[in-house]
């Protein structure tokens, strides 16, 4: 027996197994003071590349986020917008028009039909992520709100504001469940834990809070004294938690132990957001020096520096998927990333793992603390992707833009009923909107019906005739709805029917 632990222990230090570890996602990985990377690893990583820049918000971007398909792209602006984009070949974008002030975030619903809104006009939208331009406004907040966020069913939004509160809405009967206050400051951020029962807040009072949704009280706080984080978002498995910090320093923190687990310190400005890959093993960063940075969770070291926007970068989002990602910046472009760097196989790495079966001891101080020169500072030398030279130049023709405008219908959250979100009204206002300032999209699409012998009047035309189609698409779609909902009512009717002829003829 005592061989056999001997032998074990020797195999533990060589394959570095005895090195503090977090679980994610069925194995376990090191964390702390990481080794130099494996040769292997280093050679299977492909460098990010830039599908295309979205050009469209005339303001800085605040938000991006995918749909659970990857297949559209939303993003708010200080413009007082949001816009979503169709990521297709032949790409469109619609405009949706209804806040009265700039636009914080956006998230979109696990199943992609609700989008999310929030504004420094102190209101919650819900939108129909359709061209008739649909919203429901929820109003609680007394001051402006910086973040809003889906659960994991899409039936509950919590939103941070300005006025230092946390609030739970129910999307179904579009009003406020209840609120949260503990934080002494500006609440910058709010985030459902992946199996929603806690939620994550982080405020300029320098603390990330966890709160118990069912209890609804603050059940831990992590405390952060050299800046505020101004970010704060679960791992996919729900066991960590990663804040960006106005100190220019990313951190994550492992919520079971209340244990600082890593320190970066690779931007030379402060962070403004952070994304987990969906396989919990890479983090995204986006910051006011005007980089994007990846981090390797595993090996902890920073692998990649992107650049591409000129200035400040304010969001960044992995798809569900994480074959994608967007950033957002003070230049008001969206520039869409494919990932790449994702396709090691730790299919071996699980094998090896997966015969464990006791866990580690806490980390050590000098673990999370090293007294070593630290492998986490911007000294270590990462990949640097710059568009402008390293990739090769994608960029397309910029997209149409469809103006959305609401509709009369649009209501508050006090007089819209929950049929009315779930089913519109097939009243549709759709304004094609053409952006005229951009004379090189102009002269590219009239190039284009040149070679192909189409003159410019007959391709507006057929614009014409493609948005038309559109609207009559959809007319056809709400009234599908329309009939659905009729025979399931009447389907429920004859069932109540059915089940209250026997009472009735008991009674007789």
């Amino acid at each position: 027996m005592g061989e056999w632990q001997d032998a074990r222990r020797a195999t533990q230090r060589s394959s570095g197994l005895d090195r503090p570890r977090l679980e994610r996602a069925g194995f376990e990985a090191p964390l702390g003071r990481p080794q130099q990377p494996a040769p292997p690893m280093a050679s299977v990583l492909e460098d990010p590349v830039l599908i295309r820049p979205l050009r469209g918000h005339g303001a800085a971007v605040t938000g991006v986020a995918f749909s659970a398909s990857a297949a559209e792209l939303a993003t708010s602006s200080l413009d007082r917008c949001l816009m979503i984009w169709k990521l297709k070949k032949q790409c469109r974008a619609y405009k949706f028009v209804g806040h009265t002030d700039a636009v914080t975030s956006v998230n979109f619903s696990p199943e992609g039909q609700l989008l999310a809104s929030s504004s420094q006009d102190r209101t919650v939208r819900l939108w129909i992520p359709c061209i008739h331009g649909e919203s429901s406004v929820l109003k609680g907040h007394t001051a402006s709100v910086r973040s809003v966020s889906f659960s994991h069913d899409g039936h509950f939004l919590v939103s941070a504001s300005n006025d230092k509160s946390v609030k739970i809405w129910s999307v179904q009967r579009r009003r406020l469940l209840f609120s949260l206050f503990q934080h002494t400051h500006w609440v910058r951020c709010a985030k459902f834990s992946p199996d929603g029962r806690l939620i994550a807040s982080c405020s300029e009072d320098k603390s990330v809070k966890i709160w118990d949704t069912i209890n609804k009280t603050c059940i831990d706080s992590l405390i952060d004294y050299e800046g505020f984080p101004n970010f704060a978002d679960f791992n996919p498995s729900g066991t960590c938690i990663a804040s960006a910090g106005s100190n220019h320093t990313v951190k994550l923190w492992d919520i079971r132990m209340n244990k600082l687990l890593q320190h970066y310190k690779v931007h030379r400005a402060e962070v403004n957001c952070v994304s987990f890959h969906p396989s919990g093993n890479y983090l995204i960063t986006a910051s006011t020096d005007g980089t994007l940075k990846i981090l390797d969770l595993l090996e902890g070291r920073l692998i990649y520096t992107l650049h591409g926007h000129k200035g400040p970068v304010f969001s960044v989002a992995f798809s569900k998927g994480g074959e994608k990602f967007a950033s957002g910046g003070a230049d008001g472009q969206v520039l869409l990333w494919k990932t790449n760097f994702d396709s090691f196989d730790y299919k071996e790495v699980l094998k090896h793992h997966i015969r464990r079966i006791q866990t580690d001891d806490p980390p050590h101080l000098l673990d999370i603390y090293p007294r070593s020169p630290h492998l986490h500072d911007e000294k270590l030398q990462s990949v640097e992707v710059n568009p402008i030279f390293d990739v090769a130049d994608t960029l397309t023709v910029d997209p149409p833009v469809v103006e959305i405008s609401p509709s009369p219908s649009s209501g508050t959250s006090d007089d819209v009923s929950n049929e009315d979100l779930q089913y519109p009204s097939a009243s549709v206002l759709a304004t094609s909107s053409k952006r005229k300032s951009e004379n090189e999209s102009e002269s590219a699409v009239h190039n284009v019906g040149k070679k192909i012998g189409i003159s410019p009047s007959l391709g507006n035309a057929l614009e014409n005739i493609v948005e038309q189609l559109d609207v009559l698409t959809l007319t056809v779609s709400i009234l599908e709805q329309r009939l659905t909902m009729t025979e399931d009512k009447l389907k429920e009717c004859l069932e109540n029917q059915q089940k209250n002829l026997p009472q009735e003829r008991q009674e007789e």
